[in-house]
C-alpha cells in the first residue's frame, strides 16, 4: 500500500492468509485477507454476530482468540461491511496489501487509519 514494502501486520497471535504475519493474499485466499486492522471490542462483538467468532479461542487451531487491540488481518469485503454498518476497526496503511484496494477506495483506508 502506498508504494511501500508490505510490513507485518502481527505475530501474537500469527495472522495472515499465510499466517506469516502478513496480510499478503493470493487466488486461492477467496476471503481476500488484505486488510491490517487493530481490532477493537465493537468489531469483535460485530464479527461474532455476523457469525465469525474471532474472540473465542480454538486450541485445536492454535487459535488463542482475538482481544481489543490484537492487529489483524481482515478480510477486505467483511471489513468494507463493516464500515457501512459503522463497526469497522481502525486500518494500519502499512501493514495493508494493496489489493484491497479492488474493494475498498483508497479514500475510505486513509480516512479510517489507524
Amino acid at each position: 500500500m502506498l508504494g511501500e514494502p508490505l510490513v507485518v501486520c502481527g505475530c501474537q497471535p500469527m495472522t495472515g492468509w499465510f499466517r506469516d504475519g502478513h496480510c499478503r493474499t493470493n487466488a486461492a485466499d477467496l476471503g481476500r485477507h488484505s486488510v491490517c486492522c487493530v481490532v477493537s471490542d465493537a468489531f469483535l462483538r460485530y464479527s461474532q454476530a455476523q457469525g465469525n467468532d474471532l474472540s473465542t479461542p480454538a486450541p485445536a487451531y492454535g487459535f488463542p482468540g482475538l482481544k481489543p487491540g490484537d492487529h489483524w488481518c481482515v478480510c477486505a469485503p467483511r471489513w468494507l461491511e463493516a464500515y457501512e454498518d459503522g463497526m469497522a476497526p481502525p486500518v494500519r496503511l502499512e501493514a495493508t496489501e494493496d489489493s484491497a484496494l479492488e474493494v475498498i477506495s483508497l479514500a475510505i483506508l486513509q480516512a479510517n487509519a489507524a
